[in-house]
């Protein structure tokens, strides 16, 4: 080999690179293990912990734990725990904005039509556009002055009314892109003030998505208040109680009319808004005939009109809303707002404890605009009223403090109060006693914790976002899952390097030691190059490092069967070694196995998400640092044997005859093959049809827990009472362990907003309850905290609209990975056939695949679910599929240009047979591995690794069954004659 000492200069280089940069990864762990050590489980002490030594030295004396931290290998949400959000942009809300709110028709049908048309990846503003188009007829323009060509919109980058509509398409785009931007810079000041270590915050393409991960963060609830808040805070001045009375017993009136109100609702309180309404009809009194009246279970006074319970807070919304109800507003009352304050909590008289939402009146008008927006607000800070409760402070610039005078002063006269608004939620409505406000400064105060005040002054300070944000895709894994994840995974990697490594000395002797030795360093370097780049390491990726072990073999596996037939043949070691490292020798056949590899990584790279993309990065590292040890690495060992005289035969005594007289014929056996493979086929067809696949939530929204139980509870039993719960629609299956269930439900996936998924979460804790302990609370079911062992361990939500994006990224995927793999190999072996045989074979093994799943789904006791893990499956088995018929087909193309003597047929049969011990030798080291990550490598990745371990299986089946036969078929006769004539005809060799 030439230049040898370089390679070696290299190679050495490249090892102490990576022992460098690992280190960084050792370190950090280590300071971190002390802070969890510190903490004992309290997660604000662990990261006050690493606060404290963030500047500190803790390396060789010149990096700090924060410069460390940064270069270290980041684990991703499944292995560190943590929450992973996307949040949806409201583009509606963004372009009802730019249009300041358009009571045009046609733009606001086109608005509805686009959200009710939006297919798979197609963004918002796509459909907009397209909905526009069709609904205008060229008759209305989005440079319309009652559209877009507004006076917000006006100015040198704006729109102007002489603009076509594919040039104000393009003004309007780079608006949603400001605005996204725009959001995305103030949640990552959110977070940066919200403690997490190491958070995450991307955009996802022109989507209007943007991912948010937060390794260790623990407080579910919390967290995606905090992401979701668009911070859009209102002063108001407010109605009092004797103001909007009279209103309120009108409308109950005439409800009594047109609603049945239920029986069992709690009696009307004796307050101030009863007070009022004395003099009304006797009927209003009357329990069960008051529709409005009856929902009211405390107290109201000044501007609090009354207290209802949260469940009754829909139907009280829907009477606000209806004509015939608004109508009965008199005045300028007719403009009134009606909104909710803080849930509290009350006591009856009996001192029984409820949740109350307090309803409030606020002063309208014409614009729906408040008379003060939070926009000028310049600082905020949490700290504590006079009566020494948790609170907001502001202070306003100079515009802002002149209205706020104004205001106060306004309602100091008229004794009002101003309702301190944020998101339309009432935080607090303070009267004002000492006159006007001078300064700017004021205070918000009312039942909150310490960390809601923490959390209230961060957005504030943040600022607001342009437009709602809605987590439309979220997972949430505890520390303890994800410890978990990490020993099965490290498990599985010992027991997978064994065994591969075994094997490998068994089959190879010395040869095999210098195929280990290769390995070692192929995953030395394989780690190092993602903690140079600050890759993320998912439990995906682990099985990615896992099964690069099989396939880093692979290379030296056709390398040796290469250089034992040379040998055979007579030659030299040296020249044997040579002519199997040469291009006619092996180096064809991993180059072309290795490119259809690369080909559909990259595509499951570009198609996949999260973890997904963890294990196709991992597969795609671990294929160029395998090459290279494989190539470079393994070589020098054997020329280093070669140079020194000692004796290398890429054999052993128990190997030595394994394969050597192989003689097959797989051509005759077609017929069996392609009749078995028929009924496969149709057989799978007919299971898909009748049985189906069972569509994780990854394909159909939905969401799923992973909840564990101190013990084993009836699946049955839990699905029935979930299903009275919820309404139905509820799967429950034992996932993993007997006490440990995988909960699926579809209960308001299409609805929005943070209240919708805690409501989620204390419905499934209040329908499970019954099955823990008197200790168990909403708290500690939900949210996640170190050594957590009962509740929810992991949650996850995907919206439909992501749901429809995934489903058709997987189908482009799978159908690009065929179709890229198909062109290579046609460029590559210069004849259509081998490509068609090759995808023929592949259309077989995901076909067969696929029926498996279809029949096996509802019985196995494992998850079967088809979803981002199972494509990336299928992807990968498509690779691999192609590894081996490539390996074969290398082989053919090799006798049928040489001199080989006998028919087509012969010809054709004594390459595949020369071929058994390469592919046997790479689909068995394969098999084995991932029948190690099966049994060890954790439940959450077993039907993934299951649709592998039969993929490669059916894939080494079809390589010299289906793909080589149809080869062989789809040769003209012509050519068959040609090569027949070419072989028998040239010198005996």
């Amino acid at each position: 080999m030439q230049n040898r000492g370089l390679i070696k200069f290299f190679a050495i280089l490249f090892a102490l690179v990576s022992i460098y940069q690992l280190s960084f990864t050792f370190v950090a762990s280590n300071v971190e293990s002390k802070a969890k050590a510190f903490a004992n489980g309290n997660s604000e002490k662990e990261i006050a912990y690493l606060d404290s030594v963030g500047k500190q030295d803790v390396f060789l004396g010149m990096f700090t734990y924060n410069e460390v931290k940064d270069k270290k290998i980041n684990k991703g949400l499944d292995l560190e725990g943590g929450i992973n959000v996307i949040l949806q942009i409201s583009v509606k809300d963004v372009l009802k904005g730019l249009a300041n709110n358009s009571k045009d028709a046609i733009f606001n049908k086109s608005l509805d039509d686009a959200t009710k048309n939006l297919k798979g990846n197609q963004t918002y503003i796509d459909a907009f556009f397209i909905a526009f188009n069709e609904n205008a007829q060229g008759k209305t323009k989005l440079a319309s002055p009652d559209i877009f060509a507004n006076k917000n919109m006006q100015g040198a980058d704006g729109i102007n009314f002489k603009m076509t509509d594919a040039e104000a398409e393009k003004v309007i785009r780079r608006k949603v892109d400001e605005s996204v931007n725009s959001a995305f810079l103030v949640l990552r000041k959110r977070i940066d003030k919200f403690g997490v270590t190491q958070p995450n915050i991307q955009k996802l393409g022109e989507s209007g998505r943007i991912l948010v991960e937060l390794p260790g963060a623990k407080d579910v609830d919390r967290i995606k208040k905090l992401l979701s808040s668009t911070a859009q805070l209102e002063f108001w001045e407010t109605y009092k109680v004797d103001e909007i009375g009279g209103f309120l017993g009108a409308a109950n009136t005439a409800l009594q009319k047109t609603e049945v109100a239920t029986k069992e609702t709690a009696p009307v309180a004796k307050d101030t808004l009863a007070a009022l309404l004395t003099d009304a009809d006797s009927t209003a009194n009357e329990k069960g005939n008051n529709p409005l009246f009856d929902k009211i279970i405390g107290q109201g006074g000044g501007p609090v009109l009354a207290l209802f319970s949260p469940k009754d807070t829909a139907a009280i919304n829907g009477y606000f809303k209806r004509q015939d109800i608004r109508n009965l507003l008199q005045g300028d009352q007719r403009y009134a707002k009606f909104v909710w304050g803080k849930p509290e909590t009350i006591k009856n008289d009996k001192g029984v404890e409820s949740e109350s939402l307090a309803l409030y009146a606020l002063k309208g008008n014409r614009d729906n605009a408040a008379p003060m927006s939070g926009g000028v607000i310049t600082e905020a800070r949490d700290e504590f009223d006079a009566m020494g409760k948790p609170s907001v402070s502001m202070q306003m610039n100079g515009a802002g403090a002149k209205t706020w005078e104004e205001l106060t002063g306004k309602a100091y006269r008229e004794q009002r109060n101003i309702a301190i608004v944020l998101d339309d939620v009432v935080y607090s409505a303070p009267g004002v006693t000492t006159g006007a406000i001078a300064g700017g400064n004021s205070q918000i105060s009312g039942a909150f914790t310490v960390a809601e005040t923490k959390d209230l002054a961060n957005v504030l300070k943040a600022g607001k976002l342009p437009a709602a944000a809605d987590i439309i895709q979220s997972e949430v894994v505890g520390p303890s899952l994800g410890q978990e994840a990490i020993d099965s995974g490290i498990n599985s990697a010992l027991f997978g390097l064994l065994l591969v490594s075994l094997w490998m000395i068994v089959y190879y002797g010395k040869a095999g030691w210098y195929a280990n030795i290769a390995l070692a360093v192929n995953l030395l370097f394989l780690f190092g190059v993602m903690a140079s780049f600050g890759f993320v390491l998912t439990l995906p990726g682990i099985a990615g490092i896992v099964l690069t072990m099989g396939t880093a073999v692979d290379a030296n596996i056709i390398i040796f069967e290469r250089a034992k037939e040379e040998l055979r043949m007579g030659k030299t070691l040296d020249v044997a070694v040579s002519e199997s490292y040469s291009w006619t020798g092996a180096m064809r056949s991993i180059v072309d196995a290795n490119v259809t590899h690369i080909l559909t990584g990259i595509v499951l790279f570009i198609f996949g998400t999260g973890p997904i993309q963890g294990f196709a990065l991992t597969l795609l590292i671990g294929i160029f640092t395998s090459l290279f040890t494989a190539i470079f690495i393994t070589r020098i060992l054997l020329d280093r044997d070669i140079y020194k005289g000692k004796a290398l035969r890429f054999v052993t005594d128990f190997s030595k005859n394994f394969f050597t007289n192989f003689n097959f014929d797989f051509l005759g056996f077609k017929k069996y093959t392609y009749i078995f493979s028929a009924i496969v086929v149709i057989g799978s067809i007919v299971a898909l049809s009748t049985n189906g696949l069972n569509q994780g939530v990854d394909f159909v929204g939905g969401r799923t827990f992973q909840v564990r139980f101190d013990k084993a509870v009836p699946t049955d039993e839990v699905k029935e009472e979930l299903n009275a719960v919820f309404g139905g629609g509820v799967e429950a299956k034992v996932f993993g362990e007997a006490n440990q269930l995988k909960i699926t439900t579809k209960y308001k996936v299409d609805v929005v907003g943070v209240e919708a998924d805690e409501e989620v979460n204390k419905m499934l804790f209040n329908g499970l309850k019954k099955h823990y302990g008197a200790d168990m609370t909403y708290e500690k079911f939900v949210n996640a905290y170190d050594g957590k062992s009962l509740g929810i361990l992991s949650a996850s939500k995907v919206g439909p609209t992501v749901a429809e994006d995934i489903k058709t990224n997987s189908y482009w995927a799978v159908l690009g990975a065929m179709a890229i793999v198909f062109l290579y190999l046609t460029i590559s072996f210069r004849k259509w056939q081998y490509s068609l045989g090759a995808i023929a074979a592949v259309a077989h093994d995901v076909i067969f695949v696929l029926g498996i799943y279809a029949i096996m789904w509802k019985w196995a006791p494992f998850g079967m679910e088809i979803d981002q893990h199972f494509i990336a499956a299928i992807l990968t088995v498509i690779g691999y599929s192609m590894n081996d018929t490539v390996i074969v087909f290398d082989r053919v193309r090799e006798y049928l240009g040489g001199k080989t003597k006998g028919s087509f047929h012969d010809i054709v049969n004594k390459s595949v047979n020369s071929t058994m011990s390469r592919t046997i030798n790479t689909s068995l080291t394969l098999i084995l591995v991932l029948v190690v990550m099966f049994i060890f490598g954790g439940e959450s990745i077993r039907g993934f690794i299951f649709a592998m371990l039969i993929g490669m299986i059916v894939g080494t089946y079809s390589s010299l069954f289906i793909a080589t036969p149809i080869l062989v078929d789809t040769i003209s006769k012509a050519d068959t004659k040609r090569i027949e004539e070419l072989h028998n005809n040239a010198p005996e060799v």
